[in-house]
């Protein structure tokens, strides 16, 4: 994912937490915040209760790779995706539908939307 589409400045997280509103369920919780810009923005966030340092870039590495499959129907604002517990021991399927989930529950997620494509 190109660093355009991330948020990796800790004042843009604090302006998503403080800002932004929030939808979660069982396995992830998600900050929005819309902005003005011409594609949307995603920072990832994955606790260190979730396991060491391979199973948490695993983690990471699955959401980007989702994000990076969702993107032509994701809206363009900035978010963050907290993963919750549980999260390791999902399939790639089953993470998808959860992401997809959280995601259609923020209305980020848009199934007719086809904006971006490189990402």
């Amino acid at each position: 994912m190109k660093k355009s589409y991330r948020v990796k400045r800790e004042k843009d997280f604090k302006l998503i937490f403080q800002s932004g509103t929030s939808v979660a369920n069982r396995k992830f919780v998600v900050y929005s915040l819309p902005k003005d810009q011409a594609h949307f923005r995603v920072g990832l966030s994955v606790s260190k209760k979730l396991g060491n340092a391979v199973v948490r870039n695993r983690i990471k590495r699955r959401l980007r790779h989702l994000i990076k499959e969702l993107s032509p129907h994701l809206v363009t604002t900035d978010f963050v995706i907290i993963a919750r517990k549980g999260i390791e021991i999902l399939t790639y399927q089953e993470m998808k539908n959860n992401l997809t989930h959280v995601l259609k529950l923020g209305n980020l997620y848009q199934e007719g939307n086809q904006g971006e494509q490189e990402t």
